[in-house]
Protein backbone atom coordinates (compact mmCIF):
# COMPACT_ATOMS: atom_id res chain seq x y z
CA UNK A 1 0.00 0.00 0.00
CA UNK A 2 1.33 3.79 -1.01
CA UNK A 3 1.33 5.53 2.36
CA UNK A 4 -0.66 9.17 1.12
CA UNK A 5 -1.10 12.45 2.91
CA UNK A 6 -4.72 11.14 3.77
CA UNK A 7 -3.56 7.94 5.54
CA UNK A 8 -0.46 9.89 6.91
CA UNK A 9 -3.08 12.07 8.57
CA UNK A 10 -5.44 8.91 9.84
CA UNK A 11 -2.21 7.60 11.61
CA UNK A 12 -1.38 11.09 13.22
CA UNK A 13 -5.35 11.41 14.59
CA UNK A 14 -4.64 7.69 15.88
CA UNK A 15 -2.10 8.17 17.42
CA UNK A 16 -3.39 11.30 19.10
CA UNK A 17 -6.35 10.08 20.24
CA UNK A 18 -4.11 6.65 21.85
CA UNK A 19 -2.56 9.64 23.89
CA UNK A 20 -5.88 10.94 25.27
CA UNK A 21 -6.95 7.75 26.06
CA UNK A 22 -3.03 6.90 27.71
CA UNK A 23 -3.67 10.13 29.64
CA UNK A 24 -7.95 9.52 30.88
CA UNK A 25 -8.18 9.84 33.88
CA UNK A 26 -9.53 6.01 33.46
CA UNK A 27 -6.20 5.45 32.64
CA UNK A 28 -4.35 7.29 35.81
CA UNK A 29 -6.68 5.11 37.95
CA UNK A 30 -5.80 1.91 36.50
CA UNK A 31 -2.21 2.85 36.49
CA UNK A 32 -2.49 3.64 40.14
CA UNK A 33 -4.58 0.33 40.87
CA UNK A 34 -2.06 -1.78 39.30
CA UNK A 35 0.76 0.18 41.38
CA UNK A 36 -0.85 -0.99 44.64
CA UNK A 37 -1.34 -4.70 43.91
CA UNK A 38 1.80 -4.89 42.44
CA UNK A 39 3.77 -2.66 45.42
CA UNK A 40 2.73 -4.76 47.97
CA UNK A 41 5.27 -7.75 47.52
CA UNK A 42 3.07 -10.07 49.59
CA UNK A 43 0.16 -9.52 47.34
CA UNK A 44 2.41 -9.92 44.50
CA UNK A 45 3.50 -13.30 45.34
CA UNK A 46 0.22 -14.47 45.92
CA UNK A 47 -0.58 -13.63 42.55
CA UNK A 48 3.01 -15.39 41.20
CA UNK A 49 2.14 -18.55 43.14
CA UNK A 50 -1.67 -18.53 42.07
CA UNK A 51 -0.29 -18.28 38.33
CA UNK A 52 1.89 -20.88 39.35
CA UNK A 53 -1.02 -23.33 40.31
CA UNK A 54 -2.95 -22.21 37.28
CA UNK A 55 -0.38 -23.70 35.50
CA UNK A 56 -0.85 -26.92 37.32
CA UNK A 57 -4.53 -26.41 37.11
CA UNK A 58 -3.68 -26.77 33.08
CA UNK A 59 -1.80 -29.96 33.49
CA UNK A 60 -4.65 -31.67 35.68
CA UNK A 61 -7.53 -30.62 33.05
CA UNK A 62 -5.52 -32.24 30.75
CA UNK A 63 -5.84 -35.52 32.34
CA UNK A 64 -9.06 -35.11 34.51
CA UNK A 65 -10.02 -36.75 37.37
CA UNK A 66 -7.29 -39.19 36.56
CA UNK A 67 -4.53 -37.05 37.58
CA UNK A 68 -2.97 -37.98 41.13
CA UNK A 69 -3.23 -34.33 41.93
CA UNK A 70 -6.66 -33.72 41.27
CA UNK A 71 -8.61 -33.29 43.82
CA UNK A 72 -5.69 -31.08 45.60
CA UNK A 73 -5.90 -28.75 42.49
CA UNK A 74 -8.75 -28.24 42.11
CA UNK A 75 -9.35 -27.52 45.56
CA UNK A 76 -6.67 -25.21 45.87
CA UNK A 77 -7.36 -23.24 43.02
CA UNK A 78 -11.10 -22.14 44.25
CA UNK A 79 -9.19 -21.35 47.41
CA UNK A 80 -6.83 -19.46 46.16
CA UNK A 81 -9.03 -17.61 43.51
CA UNK A 82 -11.84 -16.62 46.24
CA UNK A 83 -8.75 -15.06 48.08
CA UNK A 84 -7.41 -13.00 45.98
CA UNK A 85 -11.20 -11.62 44.64
CA UNK A 86 -11.64 -10.79 48.11
CA UNK A 87 -8.27 -8.64 48.09
CA UNK A 88 -9.80 -4.83 48.29
CA UNK A 89 -6.77 -4.13 45.88
CA UNK A 90 -7.41 -6.90 43.36
CA UNK A 91 -11.25 -5.84 43.41
CA UNK A 92 -10.42 -2.17 42.85
CA UNK A 93 -8.00 -3.43 39.97
CA UNK A 94 -10.44 -5.78 38.33
CA UNK A 95 -13.15 -2.25 38.33
CA UNK A 96 -10.40 -0.02 36.91
CA UNK A 97 -9.42 -2.67 34.57
CA UNK A 98 -13.08 -2.58 33.42
CA UNK A 99 -13.77 1.49 33.62
CA UNK A 100 -11.00 1.22 31.43
CA UNK A 101 -11.85 -0.81 28.81
CA UNK A 102 -15.54 0.81 28.79
CA UNK A 103 -13.64 3.60 27.37
CA UNK A 104 -12.15 1.71 24.72
CA UNK A 105 -15.25 0.18 23.29
CA UNK A 106 -16.68 3.91 24.01
CA UNK A 107 -14.11 4.70 21.66
CA UNK A 108 -14.30 1.95 19.28
CA UNK A 109 -18.05 1.51 18.81
CA UNK A 110 -18.07 5.91 18.07
CA UNK A 111 -14.67 5.37 15.26
CA UNK A 112 -16.62 1.86 14.17
CA UNK A 113 -20.23 3.61 13.68
CA UNK A 114 -18.53 6.48 11.76
CA UNK A 115 -17.05 4.35 9.13
CA UNK A 116 -20.64 2.65 8.54
CA UNK A 117 -23.36 1.03 10.47
CA UNK A 118 -22.39 -2.30 9.51
CA UNK A 119 -18.99 -2.65 11.15
CA UNK A 120 -19.03 -4.98 13.52
CA UNK A 121 -17.24 -3.66 17.04
CA UNK A 122 -15.47 -6.76 19.24
CA UNK A 123 -17.16 -5.35 22.34
CA UNK A 124 -17.24 -6.78 26.18
CA UNK A 125 -19.94 -4.75 27.01
CA UNK A 126 -23.19 -6.11 26.01
CA UNK A 127 -24.83 -2.98 24.78
CA UNK A 128 -21.76 -2.18 22.51
CA UNK A 129 -22.38 -5.84 20.97
CA UNK A 130 -26.02 -6.11 20.48
CA UNK A 131 -25.38 -2.57 18.73
CA UNK A 132 -22.87 -3.91 16.26
CA UNK A 133 -24.48 -7.19 15.91
CA UNK A 134 -25.57 -8.63 12.84
CA UNK A 135 -29.50 -8.42 14.13
CA UNK A 136 -30.20 -11.91 12.94
CA UNK A 137 -29.28 -12.06 9.19
CA UNK A 138 -26.22 -14.05 9.92
CA UNK A 139 -28.22 -17.17 9.85
CA UNK A 140 -26.59 -19.39 13.11
CA UNK A 141 -29.50 -19.15 15.11
CA UNK A 142 -27.21 -16.48 17.46
CA UNK A 143 -24.25 -18.12 16.86
CA UNK A 144 -22.04 -15.29 16.48
CA UNK A 145 -23.25 -13.56 19.80
CA UNK A 146 -26.42 -11.25 17.77
CA UNK A 147 -30.22 -11.12 18.81
CA UNK A 148 -31.55 -13.64 16.72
Amino acid sequence: MIMTYEWAKITDFADELSQMILQSEQADLYREAHASVYNDKNLANEILAFARLKDQYEEVQRFGKYHPEYSRVMKQIRVDKRRLDLNEKVANLRLMENELQDLIDQVSFIIGRSVSEAVKIPSTNPFFSSDSSCGGSCGTGGGCSCSA
